[in-house]
């Protein structure tokens, strides 16, 4: 299911429900783009409880992931994932966009 390019996996919906079922109702899970990381650029994940009014919003399966217009830029193409392996938990973009990463999948160059 994709919002502007940027689409959410029903695993990446799930954990983001199960993240915010402690927080009051109508919280959302903000991703945007930062300069810095071992790359260039980072993904920051952050929980939020109102929308800017030029946030784009991507729902899936009851949850709702905000992304500011700069980020949108940088993310079009991109998957947002929820991944559980052996080294570890956590949620990664896949971007088409990016040039090169890291391992840890947080961190991106163009």
């Amino acid at each position: 299911m994709a919002t502007h390019e940027v689409s959410v996996t029903e695993r990446a919906a799930r954990r983001i429900a199960q993240i915010l079922k402690s927080e009051e109702p109508g919280t959302m899970l903000r991703v945007s783009v930062e300069g810095g990381g071992c790359s260039g650029f980072r993904y920051e994940f952050g929980v939020e409880h109102a929308r800017a009014e030029d946030d784009i919003a991507i729902e899936r399966d009851g949850v709702t992931v905000l992304v500011d217009p700069v980020s949108l830029e940088y993310m079009k193409g991109s998957e947002i994932d929820f991944v559980d392996e052996l080294i570890g938990a956590s949620f990664q973009v896949r971007n088409p966009q990016a040039t090169s990463g890291c391992g840890c999948g947080t961190s991106f160059a163009l």
